[in-house]
């Protein structure tokens, strides 16, 4: 386990057009400012090639899915060793033809692929139709070794369950990375807009305090509208949480910007010394969990 600390960066971006290669070469121009001010781990947002996709179901969407490696891994693999940076990536993935994944790839700081995330969790909401594009991931959840960390990766709507932050956790994570696509519905933001936003924040710093480790959310902004809908507004909010859940970072509801914050590793160890969940967890009486609902 690193005991050395490390510097994130979220980077909380809007998509500047429905062209994929303006929004890849974009997002570069943010790494680069990133790697430039010593961030040791950059994530981008969820999906951040393109605008949100899944308001609508398209099949001529599928035509946005790329492979792993591919042209994404290409741009960004020089960036990450060019800066000794690890990279969070969260891609449309071409598995084959036909199957399709919403998946996160890390980059090592020498500009190879550390390992990849499969979004476990997929949504099927009003305008959040991703169950039409996406297969359920098959990767398991896993503490992703880095030059600089063991990272945990989930995407989205995987930040509402515990089961894949503490199974995360328990693989050795130090800093749970959630990239996230996340907004209002325009007519839903007066009445519920406030809870919403509230309750995606304290789901995640529960997780960080119920784990003992760092949180780091990054979510897109801008407003996007698919044809034929009303449209969706990302709310930013992206946030770094320590691991008493307490805010280290948090950007605001419609601002590019970069969020840079310092872990210690330390902070972890010592708060799990006073607050030792792991150690009184009842492994011998979990076997519910493995159950739909019920008995």
């Amino acid at each position: 386990m690193y005991q050395t600390p490390f510097t994130l960066g979220l980077i909380q971006m809007k998509m500047v057009t429905g062209d994929p290669e303006a929004n890849l070469r974009h997002a570069c121009k943010l790494l680069e400012d990133a790697g430039k001010q010593g961030v040791q781990i950059a994530c981008l947002p969820e999906l951040f090639r393109s605008e949100y996709f899944c308001q609508t179901h398209d099949p001529d969407i599928f035509n946005l899915a790329e492979t792993i490696p591919g042209p994404s891994t290409e741009a960004l693999a020089p960036i990450a060793k060019k800066y000794d940076m690890v990279i969070v990536a969260s891609l449309f993935e071409k598995r084959a033809p036909g199957l399709y994944h919403n998946t996160a790839v890390v980059i090592d700081a020498d500009g190879t692929i550390a390992d990849i995330y499969r979004k476990m969790h997929i949504p099927h909401d009003p305008l959040f139709y991703e169950k039409y594009y996406f297969t359920p991931g098959d990767t398991g959840f896993k503490a992703i070794q880095t030059k600089h960390a063991n990272i945990g990766v989930l995407v989205c709507w995987d930040q509402w369950y515990p089961e894949g932050a503490r199974l995360t956790a328990l693989q050795g994570a130090q800093v749970l990375f959630y990239p996230t696509a996340i907004g209002w519905h325009p007519y839903e933001k007066a009445e519920f807009g406030e809870s919403q936003l509230d309750a995606w924040q304290t789901a995640q710093r529960a997780h960080a305090i119920a784990n003992g480790l760092y949180v780091a959310a990054v979510n897109r902004v801008g407003f996007e509208k698919a044809p034929g809908t009303d449209g969706l507004e990302f709310w930013g909010n992206s946030f770094v949480a320590d691991p008493f859940g307490r805010w280290l970072a948090k950007g605001d509801d419609h601002s590019e910007t970069l969020l840079k914050v310092t872990c210690d590793p330390g902070v972890s160890e010592q708060t799990r010394r006073w607050w030792p969940f792991l150690r009184d967890r009842r492994i011998d009486a979990y076997e519910g969990m493995t159950k739909r609902f019920g008995s």
